[in-house]
């Protein structure tokens, strides 16, 4: 018989208030979720039958983007909405070069922060470390002295943004967020961008945006000319922001590439 999650839940988690980082898990089929994010996440998959397919090509994306930040000699990472520990993560795909790398995740969930160790590593391929913080709070997040002990911000660093400024609302001011972050960063920095699309199917996300309501959570799809203006200032990648499938996928091109309903894109600081 399986446990109900009230006995073992860690300290600081309410069980019955849905959270994007749980749903997101129990999406990929991880088992770090409880009944409300399931509920939530199953009404999401009401509206978007293709959602699980969804959460996953996020995933692809970000170990498509961190390869290709590596291989353009990022050695540094600030991964925000990290979302609870999947093999691989970031470090260990940037691991992949030989090189030695330094990655900073930050996240809000109590969960994430239970698995924080499997995070925080160091040896000589370099050095890990995890911050429990609101990325609404991004000069927080600057000054957090784990990230000032972990980065060196005179050196580029690849910004990751994956699935996560869709949980801002307009009065966040999310491009403010964004750009706080990116400012800090040297030149040659990066910052890699998911983002659900409202274009791709109105209707199915005009749904989803009802359930997160229904459940008080923030769900914000922005269009492809709104993430787009995350990117403002900064050089952008070939192909530019595309639907996630597009981006430089790693197989043959997909045969439809709107089948997940995601924006992404890179961009380089000049």
């Amino acid at each position: 018989m399986s446990q109900e999650p009230a006995e073992w839940a860690p300290p600081g988690i309410d069980v019955t208030v849905p959270h994007s980082a749980r749903m997101y898990d129990w999406w990929i089929g991880g088992k770090d979720n409880f009944a409300a994010d399931r509920a939530m996440g199953a009404a999401f998959a009401e509206a978007i039958p293709s959602i699980r397919t969804m959460a996953r090509a996020n995933r692809a994306f970000m170990h498509r983007a961190v390869r290709h930040l590596a291989a353009a000699g990022v050695r540094q990472f600030l991964d925000i909405g990290t979302g609870i520990p999947t093999q691989p993560n970031v470090h260990q795909i940037a691991e992949e070069t030989g090189a030695p790398t330094r990655v900073v995740y930050v996240d809000n969930d109590p969960i994430v922060l239970a698995h924080a160790r499997a995070l925080q590593v160091s040896g000589e391929h370099g050095r890990t470390a995890y911050i429990d913080a609101d990325l609404r709070e991004p000069d927080k997040i600057l000054a957090h002295p784990e990230l000032r002990g972990t980065l060196d911000l005179d050196q580029p660093v690849g910004l990751l943004l994956i699935a996560v400024l869709m949980l801002l609302s307009d009065e966040d001011d999310p491009y403010a967020v964004v750009r706080t972050l990116f400012d800090a960063l040297p030149s040659g920095s990066y910052v890699a961008i998911t983002h659900p699309g409202q274009d791709f199917d109105p209707a199915a996300m005009a749904a989803v945006v009802a359930a997160a309501t229904q459940g008080g959570l923030t769900l914000v799809p922005r269009d492809r000319a709104a993430v787009t203006r995350f990117l403002d200032g900064a050089e952008p990648v070939d192909p530019g922001v595309v639907p996630v499938l597009s981006w430089r996928p790693d197989g043959p091109p997909p045969e439809d590439p709107n089948a997940a309903y995601y924006w992404a894109g890179i961009a380089r600081k000049p």
